[in-house]
């Protein structure tokens, strides 16, 4: 099966930050994933990525919150969306 894109969307939060938005289902998954989605969701204030969460292939489901990284637990893409922008809102965003 072909990778079928879900998501590419681009949302301005402010005149200096954006969310990028990309979600792929994937077959087959992604190494390390158990679920059949490959997503990059990144949070970029005055051009500096402050907040991503991926599923890089061997690393697996995580986030990252400035320079650290934590392992994360992928359920579905709607709480996947709704954790990132639960996490954007305690950034300031």
């Amino acid at each position: 099966m072909p990778s079928k894109l879900i998501m590419r969307e681009v949302v301005t939060i402010s005149p200096d930050s954006k969310a990028e938005l990309v979600i792929w289902e994937v077959d087959p998954a992604v190494r390390a994933s158990n679920h059949k989605y490959k997503y990059r969701l990144a949070y970029i204030v005055s051009n500096t990525c402050v907040l991503r969460y991926d599923n890089e292939a061997g690393k697996g489901d995580h986030k990252h919150i400035g320079d650290d990284e934590v392992e994360t637990t992928f359920t579905t893409v709607q709480q996947l969306l709704n954790d990132f922008w639960a996490d954007v809102k305690m950034y300031g965003g």
